[in-house]
């Protein structure tokens, strides 16, 4: 099986609750494409307005959307009808092959299929900085910061989508997309967010050693990240 990460724009003078909600009642019906084995969709809607604060935009048009699917090949011609319905909800989409890693998987939040899961999901779309080799960037990050996400953010889910190829001609450049639950009051408190709730002290030494990690990995000025709502469709 291939994993396709797909990122959707809404098209413009659409209002975005009423964007997401033809989302959540239109991709279901992808499940009947063959080929397609299993699908998420994660999508900025009136759910995640507290977490607004947390939105970063860097580029010029970050996505609205993201479409998780895994499909028995993912081959241009296998995949072109699910192409297709994407694109008629859409203003753009872009496609990309990735392979996935879940460091945190989550046992015990997970929601019945198409119910939306519990807290939200931060998006982060990453791009590699020019000072770091592919192999280094991917040894900081997986090899290294992994573990300190996981210690010092409340996070209950944690999947890390690295990026073998665009399958779009005219994809925005990304590396990887991360995906990380929290529980919904991280949304407004970071405190909770970062596993600190009532403990100060706690609270900025986990501030400090996170953002001390990402920067080995990360140019913050080219950073995109989007509080979502998830979506399982089909485990």
């Amino acid at each position: 099986m291939e994993k396709v990460i797909y990122l959707l724009w809404r098209p413009s003078g659409l209002d975005a609750g009423a964007w997401a909600a033809n989302l959540r009642q239109s991709l279901p019906d992808l499940q009947e494409q063959p080929g397609l084995r299993s699908l998420q969709f994660n999508v900025q809607d009136e759910a995640v307005e507290p977490a607004s604060a947390l939105r970063r935009a860097s580029s010029i048009a970050p996505p609205d959307a993201l479409v998780q699917i895994w499909f028995d090949s993912a081959i241009q011609a296998l995949r072109a009808s699910t192409d297709e319905s994407l694109a008629r909800h859409a203003s753009r989409i872009a496609a990309y092959l990735v392979t996935e890693s879940q460091p945190l998987v989550n046992h015990h939040r997970r929601s019945r299929p198409g119910v939306r899961t519990e807290g939200f999901a931060q998006l982060a779309l990453l791009k590699r900085p020019a000072r770091l080799t592919p192999a280094q960037w991917l040894d900081i990050w997986q090899n290294r910061h992994t573990r300190i996400a996981i210690e010092t953010q409340s996070t209950f889910e944690y999947i890390q989508n690295l990026v073998v190829r665009a399958l779009s001609a005219d994809a925005p450049h990304y590396d990887a997309f991360v995906e990380e639950c929290f529980p919904a009051a991280a949304m407004s408190d970071p405190y909770v967010f970062f596993d600190a709730p009532g403990d100060p002290e706690k609270f900025q030494r986990n501030l400090d050693r996170m953002m001390e990690s990402v920067q080995r990995f990360i140019d913050m000025d080219a950073l995109d990240v989007l509080p979502t709502s998830q979506y399982r469709i089909s485990p």
